[in-house]
């Protein structure tokens, strides 16, 4: 009985029986009146290893997930949510808001996008492109816009909104508060 103690331990990571050496893992050792289920553990989910599992909350430094990382947008009764660009100003955006939630005072500018003061300065990541409704673009390091429209120029994408469906009319008109996050 003791011997099964210990192989269902080891199963399950635990080491009460001694090393993982130590402990039986053939199940022709087990006395004869144990049944084929009770040799088996129940599926954990984590592969069978005769090494005991690191139990020490190890899994909870992994990469965060896409969810975590993604950036979210709140203007008024909107939520938005966007894809970060691959670049390092958009990885220095997302560190920023690690650190917390940014809002921004955004007024309309050019018929085409919503512009307003970042509150600090984040690498420049320039290359020529014409935006598209949902960019969210970093400009001349210190300003971040929200394009509804289009426009050519030398900008840094820091990320795109996922569904720009009637962004301009969500944005609304004249001066708004836009909160950026983590989501």
């Amino acid at each position: 009985m003791t011997k099964l103690l210990c192989v269902l331990l080891a199963a399950l990571g635990l080491s009460a029986c001694g090393t993982a050496n130590e402990t039986p893992t053939d199940p022709v050792t087990l006395p004869p009146q144990v049944s084929v289920e009770e040799q088996e553990p129940a599926d954990t989910g984590t592969p069978e290893t005769s090494e005991p599992t690191d139990t020490t909350g190890a899994a909870e430094e992994t990469e965060p997930s896409e969810e975590e990382s993604a950036l979210k947008l709140t203007v008024g009764d909107y939520e938005f949510t966007a894809t970060f660009a691959d670049n390092p100003s958009a990885e220095e955006f997302r560190e920023l808001l690690a650190q917390g939630p940014v809002t921004v005072t955004m007024e309309d500018y050019g018929g085409f996008e919503k512009v307003g003061p970042l509150g600090t300065t984040l690498t420049r990541s320039d290359e020529q492109i014409t935006t598209e409704p949902g960019d969210v673009i970093l400009y001349q390091g210190n300003q971040i816009t929200i394009y509804y429209g289009t426009n050519s120029w030398n900008f840094t994408r820091l990320a795109r909104i996922d569904d720009p469906t009637d962004l301009q009319e969500k944005l609304g008109a004249g001066t708004v508060q836009v909160t950026f996050s983590l989501s």
